[in-house]
């Protein structure tokens, strides 16, 4: 009676986890692109917790990212570097995941030579963090950043975490943002309407 009792505990339960209810887990990117957005607006100060000889300047000069400009499936996030304001992270959703380009810019506002290079997720990633192999590109515009792979992550409350590495070398970089404590925004990127007025 007992093993009886148990073959239909067990069948029910077993019943019940091949349910055809729809699924209702939200994608981690899905998590992952709520979280960024909450960011909006926000301006936060960095440090170089990673890098070489060549990111000394990274390392002497103030750091801070804004989350300047969202739209629904567009992020805009200006890195600046003491007084340099030519970089911004552009992350946008696609139809298959999410996509991370660099838009580099000169102070008189027009595209650096190297410029608009990043990747697209290979994966679903996770809802902290997600990563973006380079594309071709990328690959074209700088072989020797074809095998580039770079992660952003978000650690809501906490963290906010920018990072490269290159397979098959040591060329490793990263950059921490605190999102405890909120600084003024800076002044617009290089290349903007607002910033050439």
């Amino acid at each position: 009676m007992r093993t009886s009792i148990l073959l239909v505990a067990a069948t029910l339960f077993l019943s019940a986890c091949g349910s055809s209810e729809p699924s209702t887990r939200v994608p981690a990117r899905d998590v992952f692109w709520a979280n960024l957005q909450q960011l909006c607006g926000g301006a936060f100060p960095g440090k170089l917790v990673r890098g070489n000889e060549s990111d000394s300047a990274f390392a002497s000069q103030p750091m801070v990212m804004h989350v300047r400009e969202c739209a629904e499936n567009e992020v805009r996030i200006p890195f600046h570097v003491g007084e340099d304001r030519s970089r911004t992270w552009v992350l946008t959703r696609t139809e298959t995941g999410l996509r991370l380009k660099h838009d580099h810019r000169l102070e008189d506002g027009s595209e650096d030579e190297i410029t608009q290079y990043g990747g697209d997720t290979a994966s679903e990633g996770d809802a902290e963090w997600q990563e973006f192999p380079a594309d071709a590109f990328t690959a074209s515009l700088i072989p020797a950043a074809a095998t580039n792979v770079w992660t952003i992550e978000i650690i809501p409350g906490e963290r906010f975490a920018y990072a490269l590495r290159r397979e098959g070398t040591d060329r490793r970089f990263r950059v921490e943002f605190d999102l405890t404590t909120p600084v003024e925004a800076p002044p617009a990127p290089w290349g903007t309407e607002e910033e050439m007025e």
